[in-house]
């Protein structure tokens, strides 16, 4: 009666172990289905965000693709205001940039609008495809503002640099040599301090020594060159230059005409530009005013044969030198 009553336990307990088993494997089923579900979702919400940056990326694509455009056509259209030819480029055929071609063909030939496409690779590859695409499109955007910019400001240099090079860009003054004397550092140079219409007087470093006693130099009427860069000489600022004819014999100091004061404008006739504040050094200015600055035949100092004149008071002349150079 025992015996058969622990094989009926056995029995039951075997059931309820084999019951528990089946439930556990499809607890594991369920488990499995639930992951399946969820990495599903996951990766459906992935591409709804990829979809969704794509579709951004094509609107703001397409608008920078206009704007890029409408600035082609603007640079277009300075080129030609500035006389720049524009060659007409055939469609369909490969076009390289040579040393010939203008600025605007060659950023029709270079730039070129990324399109943003889907890839089949992994997602995080795709994302970093199109940040560099992304990049490298607002990075273009950039070098084509900078060149419009650029070519907006060329032509307000090229107006600057179009100013013709003549007698009118120099500061010729009349002035007054208040002292003068030798240069402590130099033997053929004197140090003259030289009222020239200013409040304080300029101090001038001229080479002179040899051609002109230091007592001739002495409160005197002069004509100086006030606008070239201050240049150190031994040691000393030299803030204009003392103008003369000269020969290799020779030195005279140009002489004003008679009623001058300090700060009295030489001018020319025929030239009536207003004088650079500061002679620029690079562009050699005075080097290529001064070999036409003579004395005639009358030892009348000219530009080009047009007198030295201080307007209603005359003319400027070296005391003997004509046919001389001046400097």
């Amino acid at each position: 009666m025992i015996f058969s009553r622990s094989l009926i336990k056995m029995a039951a307990n075997k059931a309820i172990l084999n019951r528990l088993e089946q439930k556990g494997a499809e607890a594991d089923q369920v488990i499995e289905y639930l992951k399946q579900q969820v990495a599903l979702l996951k990766e459906k919400a992935i591409l709804q965000a990829t979809l969704r940056e794509e579709k951004k990326l094509r609107v703001e694509n397409a608008k920078l693709k206009k704007e890029i455009e409408g600035l082609k056509q603007e640079l277009i259209q300075a080129e030609i205001r500035n006389g720049v030819k524009q060659i007409p480029v055939p469609s369909g055929t490969s076009v390289q940039a040579n040393s010939t071609s203008t600025p605007s063909e060659n950023l029709t030939q270079s730039v070129s609008v990324p399109v943003l496409t889907s890839g089949t690779k992994g997602e995080e590859e795709e994302k970093n495809k199109k940040e560099i695409q992304k990049k490298r499109y607002f990075h273009t955007l950039n070098l084509l503002r900078e060149k419009k910019e650029k070519k907006q400001k060329q032509p307000a240099a090229a107006a600057s640099d179009s100013k013709p090079i003549d007698v009118s860009l120099l500061d010729l003054r009349i002035g007054c040599i208040l002292t003068a004397k030798k240069h402590p550092d130099a033997d053929s140079l004197y140090v003259e301090e030289v009222d020239v219409g200013e409040k304080a007087p300029r101090t001038v470093v001229s080479g002179l020594v040899k051609y002109v006693p230091l007592d001739q130099m002495q409160n005197r009427m002069v004509i100086l060159l006030c606008n070239l860069k201050p240049a150190k000489m031994r040691g000393v600022v030299s803030q204009a230059m003392l103008m003369c004819a000269s020969s290799p014999e020779k030195v005279e100091i140009l002489e004003p005409p008679s009623g001058s004061v300090p700060g009295d404008r030489i001018t020319f006739e025929g030239f009536s530009g207003e004088p650079e504040k500061e002679l620029n050094p690079k562009k050699k200015i005075w080097e290529q005013i001064q070999p036409d600055l003579l004395t005639n035949n009358q030892c009348v100092a000219t530009y080009k044969g047009v007198p030295f004149e201080v307007k209603g008071k005359g003319i400027c002349k070296a005391p003997t030198m004509s046919n001389s150079g001046i400097k």
